[in-house]
């Protein structure tokens, strides 16, 4: 895991590949099948957080919505708009593309397998299917449940402990900390390395607009939060990308 977010300061989400190769180095099991498990647990990720933020709005009103909508809805549709003209278009777009490439793929997968990087593409889908399967087949399937409560009860103090190191911060609740969490986990979900700028524009903003915390102090909020994660992150990643891939002496005479 550590690894993987190693990786990730390098490339965005280059580190789920990363922690495919690394447990398949380890564990011996094909790194097709491992990307399925991968795609399971960003898909749970998301669903968390999305029962996470329903439940915010249910409890805290219009000033959740209003900061989604004025720092996250509205700048992406005034973006696709001054590109396309019309969310409608992008959408029709996307759409004709996904047929049209499902088509040709159902149409032509004989004659595609001929060709050896379709061969490997066809065979990493069969794996990653394969991968997506294990969910129905858990033998301790409540364990997991709770594991997954307990981790997201623990990103949420994670986050919270942090407030009370900053004084303009450390009146927010355990409630307020959860709103950093979903805003933050939106955050972490863009296109950059390890969320840098993305989570602290976010947070200062959301800090200011729903608290009214003055953007400096929300940015040392985010800073804190986000720098020390990283400062960890790169420490313990790269002690365990040395343990997991450094060559042994026995595989050295092989």
């Amino acid at each position: 895991m550590m690894t993987g977010y190693l990786a990730n300061l390098a490339l965005p989400r280059i580190g789920e590949i990363t922690r495919c190769v690394a447990l398949g180095k380890k564990e011996k099991i094909p790194v097709d099948q491992l990307i399925g498990t991968v795609v399971i647990e960003r898909t749970i990720d998301f669903l968390s957080l999305m029962i996470i933020m329903v439940f915010l709005i249910i409890l805290s009103g219009d000033q959740i919505t209003i900061f989604l909508r004025e720092s996250i809805l509205d700048p992406i549709q005034q973006k696709v708009f001054s590109i396309f003209g019309s969310t409608w278009i992008l959408w029709i777009i996307l759409l004709t593309l996904m047929v049209t490439g499902l088509f040709l793929l159902i149409r032509y997968k004989k004659r595609l397998r001929k060709i050896r990087f379709f061969a490997k593409l066809f065979d990493l889908a069969r794996g990653i299917i394969n991968g997506l399967k294990t969910i129905t087949n858990l033998k301790r399937k409540w364990e997991f449940i709770l594991l997954t409560i307990v981790i997201w009860v623990n990103y949420t103090l994670m986050t919270w402990v942090v407030v009370f190191s900053i004084e303009s911060t450390s009146h927010l609740t355990l409630a307020d900390s959860i709103f950093l969490l979903v805003i933050g986990g939106l955050a972490m979900s863009a296109p950059v390395q390890s969320g840098l700028g993305a989570f602290h524009y976010i947070i200062s903003r959301g800090l200011l607009i729903v608290k009214g915390i003055p953007l400096e102090e929300g940015l040392v909020y985010a800073l804190l939060t986000h720098e020390s994660q990283l400062i960890f992150v790169a420490i313990v990643g790269t002690i365990s990308f040395f343990i997991i891939f450094r060559r042994h002496p026995k595989d050295e005479t092989q």
